[in-house]
């Protein structure tokens, strides 16, 4: 400790430590013991002595000088010394760390879709002729909901009909041709290359009938694919197709959604996907049903980001879905914390420090409110808080904010932020 200034110049001259005024009487006490001869003469009074010894012995009241001048100086050391001032305690913000055990591993907004969303389209071309069902209509499975113009399939039907009647008169009559030849060889009528020929011409009349009854089938078909029927109990979602229009196969007439089963789409930012695993626990809460919580698991995460948005499309399915769920609710989401961080404590990302290259804390000491730096393990980086495997307990108290103004041993005392949205969540 530095000892304090002396407030005026002659204490500035003369303020010297005690144990240097020490010293300098050490010194005359030894000079003048040097200075005293045994054989000094025995007349009591030093005028008496000889010219030859006064030079050499001055009077014992003199060797008391230097003492008496440094009572002086003793007097401004001691009053230049000051007690020592107690250690300050700097204020820092600091809070306890809050364990995630139980907590969610992450809320996200979603919303309500079946598990079954498709378009549904002509398998042929044509003209939409007729529109039955619009965007919100519930329909049933085999309802028609839309019409082409069946004129073309009509007529590929029919010429579809008449080559397979045509085909199958060409088989009996390669058929009875063959019976003949083959009667007429056994007695050596025709030659063995006539019934060759006989029999290569009824496999071709055969191959024909049959090429011929498939195509009337699949003549049949787009016939019927003319109308757009339901495949499955469900609702119309949206309308892509007006009267009128001319369609290409496949081009979607409607958006169709099953019944049945319910999923939420969560959009995750690239930073926190990590944290989602195929099959992880949720709670399902929505605004317009208060009181309803819904049990979820991840069935589906998106292999690649949006393009636009950076974030991974990630489906949940709802257990117990019910009847007052429906399409398009808006949903809050709340991630279960998996296994793993099961262990794990919850920082804001303000409160880590890097010790070289580790990451690290400070912890303030609950028996003497000084600072201690603690390296810790980190498992996840979020967008505001920092999960910690090892090195911190719950219940610990940490430097929240200001973690380069501190330094290790330093006695502090903790407050909390000014802000309460400052305070970790």
């Amino acid at each position: 400790m530095v000892p304090r200034r002396p407030a005026h110049a002659f204490q500035y001259v003369f303020a010297f430590r005690y144990n240097t005024v020490l010293e300098f009487l050490n010194v005359f006490e030894m000079a003048g013991r040097a200075t005293r001869l045994p054989d000094r003469p025995s007349p009591a009074h030093p005028q008496e002595w000889p010219v030859s010894y006064r030079e050499f012995f001055p009077p014992r009241r003199h060797l008391w000088l230097p003492y008496a001048a440094a009572i002086p100086l003793l007097l401004l050391a001691a009053c230049g010394r000051k007690a020592p001032e107690a250690q300050v305690a700097s204020p820092v913000i600091a809070l306890p760390v809050q364990s995630v055990d139980g907590q969610s591993g992450g809320r996200f907004p979603g919303e309500i879709h079946a598990r079954y969303e498709m378009p549904l389209s002509f398998r042929v071309g044509g003209q939409l002729t007729a529109r039955y069902v619009n965007a919100g209509d519930v329909v049933k499975k085999g309802q028609a909901l839309a019409q082409l113009d069946p004129s073309d399939t009509t007529n590929q039907l029919a010429a579809a009909k008449a080559a397979l009647e045509a085909a199958e008169h060409r088989l009996l009559f390669a058929t009875q041709q063959r019976d003949r030849d083959e009667a007429q060889s056994k007695q050596n009528l025709i030659s063995q290359l006539q019934l060759e020929q006989t029999q290569d011409a009824y496999a071709a009349a055969l191959a024909g009938r049959d090429q011929a009854k498939q195509q009337f089938e699949l003549a049949q078909n787009q016939s019927r694919y003319t109308t757009l029927i339901a495949d499955h109990d469900g609702a119309i979602t949206s309308r892509q197709a007006d009267v009128g229009q001319v369609l290409a196969a496949g081009q979607a007439v409607f958006g169709f959604a099953w019944s049945g089963e319910r999923d939420v789409y969560v959009d995750v930012p690239e930073s926190r996907v990590d944290g989602v695993t195929i099959g992880q626990a949720a709670k399902v809460t929505l605004s317009v049903l208060p009181g309803q919580v819904y049990d979820a698991r991840v069935r589906e995460i998106a292999p690649s980001a949006d393009p636009q948005s950076r974030t991974y499309l990630v489906k949940l399915t709802l257990d117990q879905p019910g009847s007052l769920l429906q399409l398009g609710m808006t949903a809050d989401v709340a991630m279960q914390a998996t296994k793993s961080s099961a262990a794990t404590v919850s920082i804001p990302a303000t409160a880590l420090f890097h010790q070289d290259e580790h990451a690290a804390v400070w912890v303030v000491r609950p028996a003497d409110t000084t600072l201690e730096l603690r390296p810790v393990t980190v498992v996840r980086y979020g967008e505001r808080d920092v999960w910690i495997a090892s090195g911190l307990k719950a219940g610990e108290r940490i430097v929240m904010q200001g973690v380069h103004t501190v330094s290790a041993g330093e006695k502090v005392a903790p407050i909390a932020p000014p802000h309460p949205e400052d305070a970790p969540q």
